[in-house]
């Protein structure tokens, strides 16, 4: 891997992982803030799976939906289809931060959530040897 795609790769682990730290500790309040827990999971989620894009050479483009992600991952790796399954995170990427449909997630959700963001930067990371 070049130095530049290193860092790119890096960077983008950085901050996916900063999404999940900051939902981590979320979880750990007295009052959990869920709809801002399940946010940053998505946003985990979708930067872990640019990640991995970048690294076989696609430029990151603008979606927050992680079925697409997912799909354009399994075409360079056909079990990332195991990750179909948590397309379900794609739908805190916007609704949740605005009160125009207001919904708040309950605890047991979001750590549904925290979980699946977890199980797949462990999946990812994996995939990539990093």
């Amino acid at each position: 891997m070049d130095a530049q795609l290193k860092t790119i790769v890096e960077q983008w682990i950085i901050k996916a992982d900063n999404d999940l730290k900051t939902a981590e500790y979320g979880l750990t309040a007295a009052e959990p803030t869920t709809d801002t827990i399940c946010f940053h999971c998505q946003q985990a989620v979708e930067k872990y799976l640019k990640m991995y894009l970048a690294l076989k050479g696609n430029d990151p483009f603008i979606t927050h939906n992680i079925s697409l992600l997912v799909v354009k991952c399994i075409s360079y790796d056909p079990t990332f289809s195991d990750l179909q399954s948590f397309a379900f995170l794609t739908s805190y990427a916007v609704s949740l931060r605005y009160p125009d449909d207001f919904y708040m997630p309950e605890v047991e959700e979001a750590e549904e959530a925290l979980n699946a963001a977890r199980h797949i930067r462990e999946f990812i990371l994996a995939k990539t040897g990093l």
